[in-house]
C-alpha cells in the first residue's frame, strides 16, 4: 500500500491519489443494506486511520489527509490536520488544503429523449488550480438511482467539448442545471442506490463514490431533487381516449384492450421515468420480461394480447411526443425480440400478484414448484401482515389511533455502568426527534433505546460513537412509521443532523437483534418492530383503517 501511495504522490495528477483513497474508503465501508460486508480480514476504516496515526511516514500522512478530506468527518479532519502539522512532512498543497476546494461550472444535465437515464456533470477546482470533471449517471428505469460515475482530470467544459466532438447525437440534450438542484438530485440517487439489491458495480462504481460524494458536498444546499411527472387519473383517461380514437388504436376498443391499456399506462406513469409517451427498448424489456408476467394475474388468452397493444401504443405515444422514426423502430424491434420469451413465460408456472410478492419476501420459493397448492392460495391473508407488525391478531384487534404520550426515559432496567453512554445517546436522539420528527417519535425512540440497553447492555460497553447509535435508533423508529417510504424525511437529512456518514442500517442491526427483531428485512428501508409501542397515533390509525377495509373486502 505504501508503495502505491508513493507512486500516487509522485504523479502530478491529483486524481491518482484521490482515486486510490476513494477506492480504499469504498472497500472498507460497511454496506449491509446491499447484502455486502467488507472483507473480515480487512480492518475497518477507523482502525486503519488509527494505525496510520501511529506510523510517522510521508505516505501515511498523505493517506490520512486524503481520507480526512473525502470521508466528511469534521472531527477526523481536525485530528489529522494537527497530526500532519506536528509531523512536518511536505505534502502537495492541493492535498493539505483539500477542504478549500470549490465546485465549478458549468453544471449540466445530459438527457436522452427516451428518458432511460441521464448524466449530471460538474467540476471541482482544487487548491493550486488543478481541475476535475465529475459525472454521475442516474438510471430512471431502476428507480432513479446512481448506476455509474467517473472522474476525469480536466475541466468540465473540456470534457463537454470532447464529448461534443466525439459524437453528434441528435437524441441527447445538454441543459444547464442549478448547482443546488444537482446536489439534491445526486444525493437522492446516491441514497436509493445504497439500499438497492443486488448492488450495482461497474469498472468505476462504487470505487469513485466517496470522491463523488465529497465533490457533491461542495455544491450549494437548498435545491430541489427529482420531481416525478404527475399523471392524475383524469389525465390518464384522456390519454387513453386519444389513443383509442386515433388511427393507431383502430380495432382495439374492446374490454380486454382497454383493461390492458390501463395496465400499460400504470406502468408508464408510475414506473421508470414516469412518462407514458416515451418508450425505449429497455422499458419494453422490463415490461415484457418481468413486470406484466409478475404483476398481472390473469389468464393466458388475456395476457397474450399485450405485445400487439404495446406496439400500437408505442407508435401513438412516439407520434404524440415527436420521437424520431429511427428510435420508434428500435423500440418496436425490442417488442419483436422479447415477445417469444414473454409468450413462453405467461404459459409457464410462475408466481403472480400476491404470490410474487410473497416469493420476493422469501415466504415462498420463487423457483417453484408451481402452481402453488390451492390451500396456500386460500391461506394468504394481507391482514396477517398487519398483525405481524403489531404483535399478533389480538394486538391488531385492540389497535387504535391514540397518540403516543410525552414519556420520560425509563432508566429502571439500564445497568449503571452503561448509563453515561446511554444518556448521551438519549440526548442526541431527543435532539433529532425534537428538530426533525415529533414528540411521539421521541417517545418511541426513548422506549426503543431503554429496551435495547436493558436487553443487551454489552452493546454500550463496546467502542462506538454515540452519534451513530442515536442515528440508528431514530432510523429504526422512522422506518417503522414509514417516514422514509412516505417521503416525509430522507435518510440524508437524518444522518446529516448527527454528522455521520454511511447508512444507519449497519449499527441498527445489533439494536434490532437485541429486542428480538430480525434485521434482514430492514435493508430495504421498510420494517416493523412487532409492537404498537413504537408507532405514532397517525400510523396506527392508518393501520386500523387498512385492517377494517381488508376485513370488509369481498371474500
Amino acid at each position: 500500500m505504501l508503495s502505491g501511495i508513493r507512486a500516487a504522490l509522485a504523479d502530478p495528477d491529483p486524481l491518482a491519489l484521490l482515486g486510490l483513497v476513494s477506492t480504499l474508503i469504498t472497500s472498507l465501508e460497511p454496506e449491509p443494506a446491499l447484502g455486502r460486508q467488507p472483507d473480515p480480514e480487512l480492518p475497518t476504516l477507523e482502525e486503519l486511520v488509527a494505525t496510520f496515526l501511529d506510523i510517522d511516514r510521508p505516505e501515511t500522512s498523505a493517506l490520512l489527509a486524503g481520507i480526512a478530506g473525502l470521508a466528511g468527518d469534521e472531527v477526523l479532519r481536525h485530528r489529522v490536520r494537527r497530526e500532519i502539522g506536528a509531523r512536518g512532512h511536505v505534502l502537495p498543497r492541493w492535498l493539505v488544503e483539500l477542504p478549500a476546494s470549490q465546485a465549478t461550472g458549468p453544471v449540466v444535465r445530459l438527457r436522452h429523449v427516451l428518458g432511460d437515464g441521464e448524466n449530471l456533470l460538474f467540476g471541482v477546482r482544487l487548491p493550486g488550480g488543478a481541475e476535475l470533471a465529475l459525472a454521475t449517471y442516474v438510471d430512471h428505469n431502476l428507480g432513479t438511482l446512481v448506476k455509474d460515475g467517473f472522474v476525469s482530470p480536466e475541466p468540465v467544459q473540456q470534457v463537454l467539448d470532447d464529448m461534443a466532438a466525439a459524437t453528434d447525437d441528435p437524441d441527447v440534450t445538454v441543459t444547464d442545471l442549478d448547482p443546488a438542484d444537482a446536489r439534491a438530485m445526486i444525493t437522492e440517487a446516491f441514497e436509493l442506490g445504497r439500499i438497492t439489491v443486488p448492488p450495482i458495480e461497474t469498472d468505476t462504481w462504487p470505487a469513485c463514490r466517496p470522491l463523488l460524494r465529497w465533490a457533491v458536498g461542495l455544491l450549494p444546499e437548498g435545491g430541489t431533487g427529482y420531481l416525478r411527472p404527475e399523471w392524475p387519473d383524469d389525465a390518464r383517461q384522456a390519454l387513453a381516449v386519444r389513443f383509442l380514437a386515433s388511427p393507431f388504436g383502430a380495432g382495439l376498443d374492446d374490454a380486454d384492450s382497454r383493461s390492458l391499456l390501463e395496465s400499460l399506462l400504470w406502468f408508464g406513469c408510475d414506473y421508470g421515468p414516469g412518462d407514458p409517451l416515451r418508450w425505449s427498448p429497455v422499458t419494453v424489456e422490463i415490461l415484457l420480461t418481468d413486470w406484466i408476467p409478475r404483476k398481472i394475474a390473469a389468464d393466458v388468452d388475456y395476457l397474450a394480447q399485450a405485445p400487439g397493444l404495446l406496439r400500437a401504443f408505442i407508435r401513438f405515444a412516439h407520434a404524440e411526443s415527436g420521437i424520431r422514426t429511427e428510435l420508434t423502430e428500435q423500440t418496436l424491434a425490442a417488442v419483436d425480440v422479447w415477445e417469444p420469451a414473454y409468450q413462453r413465460t405467461i404459459r409457464s408456472p410462475r408466481p403472480q400478484g400476491p404470490l410474487a410478492l410473497l416469493a420476493r419476501l422469501g415466504a415462498l420459493d420463487p423457483e417453484g414448484p408451481w402452481p402453488v397448492p390451492h390451500d396456500v392460495l386460500l391461506g394468504y391473508d394481507p391482514v396477517d401482515q398487519l398483525a405481524e407488525a403489531v404483535g399478533g391478531r389480538a394486538a391488531l384487534d385492540a389497535l387504535d389511533g391514540t397518540p403516543l404520550p410525552d414519556e420520560a426515559f425509563d432508566w429502571d432496567m439500564v445497568p449503571g455502568d452503561v448509563r453515561p453512554l446511554v444518556g448521551r445517546v438519549r440526548e442526541l436522539a431527543d435532539g433529532a426527534c425534537t428538530e426533525l420528527l415529533d414528540i411521539e417519535l421521541r417517545t418511541a425512540a426513548r422506549r426503543l433505546l431503554a429496551r435495547v440497553a436493558a436487553a443487551d447492555p454489552d452493546l454500550f460497553r463496546r467502542r462506538s460513537r454515540p452519534e451513530s447509535t442515536a442515528a440508528a435508533v431514530c432510523w429504526i423508529v422512522a422506518t417503522a412509521n414509514h417516514l422514509f417510504r412516505d417521503r416525509r424525511l430522507t435518510v440524508k437529512q437524518l444522518t446529516s443532523w448527527f454528522g455521520v456518514t454511511g447508512s444507519p442500517s449497519s449499527p441498527a442491526r445489533a439494536l434490532l437483534k437485541a429486542i428480538g427483531v430480525e434485521p434482514d428485512g430492514w435493508a430495504y428501508g421498510d420494517g416493523h418492530l412487532g409492537s404498537p409501542d413504537y408507532l405514532t397515533g397517525d400510523h396506527r390509525a392508518g393501520m386500523v383503517a387498512a385492517r377494517d377495509r381488508l376485513r370488509d373486502r369481498p371474500s
